[in-house]
């Protein structure tokens, strides 16, 4: 583990244009990713957590979204800045992404082995054919696929979807990039399936050294597997820490809320489990103060009038509340 900072994001704001007005996904974020280390996002869906990650990638839909302002600094580089060819050399190269949904991320109409060696096509062209395909066998051999070499003659929709996941896995994994994105990659799948593809993931980033960027809306997930937090609500960030002293003292009231609301064995049998009242609220009608008092039961009058900035509560432990403990 090292303090080195690979991916710095800076005042993050993205904006997306839609027939009821503009909605401002992602609202001045901020978070740094350590070499070597896990971030997990957490938060509910509809948060903006993965509006930030496709905005690193540059892969925000097009004309209806945009980056307002913001830096990606990656290895001392704006990602923002670069052209779209000097961008086209880091994604999927230096920076992969895993997304939501295998089924819809595959091409339906192309065979896995074809869309693994289009990989290797566009980062990898010095190579031969017969080393492109070597590649993406040993890849679909390296994340646990049984049979690589069958599979790849098969089409996404003949695979379970534990295995797509691992298709997935095995194209961001195969230039050997030193950030993965994985967003919510267990979507779908069933508890023993979502480990194991979790330790895959794991697995790789200690054997290669990579940072991983991890979003998911489960906090048992981010408890397991990370080693820094970032809790984001309703397009801004409520609350940063490492994983220890989120779960070990939270100060945000909605990081309070979202642990609270994880079952529990020392909780009595039968009874009501906690929850955090009322729904997120809407990109398009935001609060005038802090995006959380609608919800909060803690809310004062401060908390609807002034938006609430970033304060430090230790270290590396940061809150957006006015009434966060110090």
């Amino acid at each position: 583990m090292t303090d080195q900072i690979i991916l710095d994001v800076r005042n993050l704001r993205v904006e997306f244009h839609t027939e009821q007005g503009i909605a401002r996904a992602v609202d001045q974020v901020d978070f740094k990713l350590k070499k070597g280390r896990i971030l997990g996002i957490a938060g509910e869906s509809g948060c903006g957590k993965s509006v930030t990650a496709l905005s690193i990638m540059r892969l925000l839909p097009k004309p209806v979204s945009r980056i307002v302002q913001g830096k990606a600094m990656f290895n001392g580089v704006d990602i923002f800045n670069l052209s779209i060819n000097d961008m086209h050399h880091i994604r999927g190269k230096k920076i992969a992404m895993i997304f939501q949904e295998p089924m819809t991320a595959l091409n339906p109409v192309h065979g896995i082995g074809k869309q693994i060696i289009e990989i290797y096509k566009l980062h990898f062209s010095e190579f031969s054919s017969y080393e492109m395909t070597t590649a993406a066998v040993t890849m679909l051999e390296k994340v646990g696929i049984p049979d690589p070499d069958k599979v790849m003659k098969k089409y996404p929709h003949q695979l379970s979807g534990g295995m797509r996941q691992r298709v997935m896995i095995a194209m961001a994994l195969a230039c050997e990039p030193q950030i993965l994105i994985a967003d919510e990659p267990t979507t779908a799948l069933d508890v023993t399936v979502q480990a194991q593809i979790l330790d895959l993931i794991k697995e790789f980033q200690k054997k290669s050294g990579m940072s991983v960027i991890l979003i998911t809306h489960d906090l048992g997930v981010i408890a397991e597997n990370c080693d820094d937090v970032v809790v984001m609500y309703a397009g801004r960030i409520a609350e940063k820490a490492t994983v220890t002293t989120l779960f070990k003292r939270p100060v945000h009231p909605y990081t309070k809320g979202l642990l609270t609301s994880i079952p529990s064995l020392s909780r009595k049998a039968k009874t009501i489990l906690p929850t955090i009242k009322g729904n997120v609220q809407s990109v398009l009608n935001l609060p005038e103060g802090c995006r959380f008092a609608p919800r909060c039961p803690l809310a004062a009058d401060i908390c609807r009038k002034m938006i609430p900035r970033e304060r430090r509560m230790d270290k590396n432990h940061t809150a957006a509340c006015h009434l966060a403990d110090i």
